[in-house]
């Protein structure tokens, strides 16, 4: 009775042992699949997000006329004049630059943790004019359409698992104390937003770069 008993035992342990084995095979085999799965589903998450940010990025070149329009009425400011009578007063009222996003051979985590740098910068510059300005509402319009294209690219960088950019609050000092005058605050507005354009250009490019590569 012993020995059978000890038989039926080893026979019992050995069916449970190879069951485990296929539980454990097939958890396997369907972790393999999901992350097959997952794969492509996140490409196009990444593509659909690419494509969101683009359209906001056109959005923003689209509004930045209206804006200057509304805002800057002072002859000789018009927005595709050159700013190189203007230049000291980018130094003088200290007007940051935005990072520079020109080059393609920057990586995907640089370029849009300089994006995201280069929009928290013009958000936070245009809301410090924008309480000097007497035409706000259009301004407030483009700076919805900067704080979602922030937001999306915040995305983007989930997606592709890249630490999300810090925005550094007061990394420059504010600037409409300075503007004495009505002048110097559409000459403010005024280079602030030919600097947001030609930075959001650089932003499309480097967005259709990105979905070129995805």
């Amino acid at each position: 009775m012993g020995l059978n008993r000890l038989l039926e035992c080893s026979k019992i342990f050995d069916t449970l042992t190879t069951t485990m084995k296929f539980c454990l095979i097939l958890a396997v085999l369907r972790c393999c699949l999901t992350l097959v799965d997952a794969a492509p589903l996140q490409k196009q998450e990444m593509t659909r997000a690419v494509e969101r940010a683009t359209s906001l990025a056109k959005k923003i070149l689209s509004d930045v006329p209206a804006a200057h329009q509304a805002c800057v009425n002072t002859a000789g400011l018009a927005l595709s004049s050159e700013a190189g009578h203007l230049e000291f007063f980018l130094s003088d009222l200290g007007i940051p630059a935005p990072p520079v996003l020109k080059s393609e051979d920057l990586s995907m985590d640089v370029s849009l943790s300089r994006i995201v740098a280069g929009l928290d910068l013009h958000r936070d510059l245009l809301q410090d004019i924008r309480e000097r300005s007497s035409s706000t509402e259009e301004l407030s319009l483009l700076l919805a359409d900067i704080t979602d294209l922030s937001a999306q690219v915040h995305q983007m960088q989930q997606l592709a698992q890249i630490p999300s950019t810090v925005s550094q609050k007061a990394a420059f000092p504010a600037l409409s104390p300075r503007l004495s005058g009505d002048y110097q605050v559409q000459v403010a507005i005024h280079l602030s937003l030919q600097q947001l354009r030609s930075f959001t250009q650089d932003v499309f490019r480097s967005l259709r770069h990105i979905a070129a590569s995805n």
